[in-house]
């Protein structure tokens, strides 16, 4: 891992910001592993949203991959997706019409510069839980999101993971978990409340 870190400050990145943001090297790799996954469907949001003027949600994705930018210690790109963020906030079309595409591109470079540190050390699964114990969690990771508790959330889905859910309920279940990672928590909520009754 010292050697992974190494690398990534050879790119510009700061690990002292991210192992700030993240308490510890192991939840650090974890969330450049979160960060990797996300980037498909990001990165297609933004563009999609910019092409067709939905300029606050825009402003709501840009908001979220400042943060999560910040989060693993590439604080340029944080900070250009904060300037999106702000046009965004200010009706700044123009400014969001010129520079989207040349932040989306620099976006697209981290992540194939850092898609190497995903593919090993995965993060483990969740141990399989009963039902009780999947909904008595449900419950705390319902009341996490209306706290907007991050990483409480985090653990709190991934426990639930454990429970044997048919593949609508996890398909709902990871839509949750990336709308945790996008800080979008009524979006979550409302996921895992349509998941609930499965717990049987």
């Amino acid at each position: 891992m010292e050697a992974d870190l190494a690398k990534l400050e050879e790119y510009g990145l700061s690990i002292s910001a991210g192992l700030a943001f993240t308490g510890s090297a192991e939840k650090y790799k974890a969330a450049i592993q979160r960060y990797l996954k996300g980037h498909d469907a990001n990165r297609k949001d933004i563009a999609e949203l910019a092409e067709t003027g939905d300029i606050e949600n825009y402003r709501i994705k840009v908001h979220a991959l400042k943060s999560n930018s910040r989060m693993i210690g590439a604080s340029e790109l944080a900070q250009k997706f904060e300037a999106l963020e702000k046009a965004a906030s200010g009706g700044n079309t123009a400014f969001i019409d010129e520079q989207t595409e040349p932040v989306l591109a620099e976006y697209d470079r981290l992540v194939e510069f850092l898609a190497p540190f995903g593919e090993t050390d995965s993060i483990s699964p969740a141990d399989e839980i009963s039902a009780d114990e999947a909904r008595r969690i449900a419950g705390e990771l319902l009341a996490a999101l209306d706290d907007f508790d991050d990483e409480l959330s985090k653990e709190l889905a991934h426990k639930l993971s454990g429970y044997p859910f048919r593949i609508t309920q996890i398909e709902k279940l990871r839509g949750a978990m990336q709308y945790i990672e996008d800080f979008l928590y009524d979006d979550a909520a409302e996921l895992i409340k349509e998941i609930v009754p499965a717990i049987v």
